[in-house]
């Protein structure tokens, strides 16, 4: 049973909150620009995206995100959507600083940080937000996943067409993603050969791509029936994980298996 887009989402202008502009955000925000851009050629009122970031652009941000040696400094937010806006015509929102759900009630969520506190916070704004859909990006050297879901403990926020399976929340499928109690590594970068020593130079865009298809086809063909992917370039592989019912959230031990069928 495939997950069926709700008409909201089809036939008016559709807010996404994109929080962090880094490598993953970076690249994302492009590729909302053009998957607008082909959306509203299609016939779709189009989106709209308040971009959030509390970082400026450093030397080791060059390369491996879209930020060039004149951005230096610069908030990342700023530069990304002025750009876009310029580009491509558009209205979008930058803002200098984390999260704040009084600056925007999106509908859909899209988080691209790399800390489980972080992911946390965004977790706990579930109830101060109307936003009917949250996708997670995440990586590490050479891997990483992307989810796609509907926020739990809040119900359907949208009505759901019949016949439609639900999304299990991504915090329900990767629970570690919002584990406090992990150690993580938050040293910053002195330059991009110091980055790319931790992250590979082109992990972020694949991770990017399948999320942009997931939003295709949620939007273009109006049902989804992947809602997130393991990619792994040192393998080269790609395993979706698949909408699925009547069981709400993937049992732990099918996506370790597909996580650990990626990363061998």
């Amino acid at each position: 049973m495939p997950h069926i887009t709700p008409a909201r989402f089809l036939d008016r202008v559709v807010t996404i909150a994109l929080i962090g502009c880094g490598g993953n955000g970076s690249q994302m925000l492009t590729g909302l620009a053009r998957l607008n851009h082909a959306l509203c050629a299609l016939g779709h009122p189009g989106l709209h995206v308040c971009a959030f970031d509390p970082d400026t652009v450093s030397e080791a941000n060059m390369g491996r995100q879209l930020f060039g040696a004149f951005d230096v400094g610069s908030s990342k937010a700023h530069v990304l959507v002025n750009r876009i806006n310029a580009f491509f015509g558009l209205e979008w929102q930058a803002h200098f600083g984390r999260w704040d759900t009084a600056k925007v009630q999106p509908d859909i969520l899209i988080c691209c940080v790399d800390s489980a506190k972080s992911r946390h916070e965004i977790m706990r704004s579930y109830g101060d937000t109307r936003a009917a859909y949250i996708m997670d990006m995440g990586n590490r050297a050479a891997d990483g996943q992307v989810l796609f879901g509907e926020p739990d403990g809040y119900g359907s926020r949208v009505v759901v067409p019949p016949g439609s399976a639900r999304l299990p929340d991504p915090y329900r499928v990767l629970p570690e993603l919002v584990d406090l109690t992990a150690i993580e590594d938050d040293t910053p970068s002195c330059g991009l050969a110091e980055a790319l020593e931790r992250q590979e130079l082109f992990i972020n865009q694949a991770v990017v791509t399948p999320a942009l298809s997931i939003l295709w086809e949620f939007f273009r063909h109006g049902r989804l029936t992947w809602h997130g992917a393991f990619v792994n370039l040192r393998t080269g592989s790609m395993r979706p994980l698949l909408v699925k019912e009547p069981a709400p959230v993937p049992e732990a031990a099918e996506v370790e298996e597909l996580r650990v069928r990626v990363m061998a």
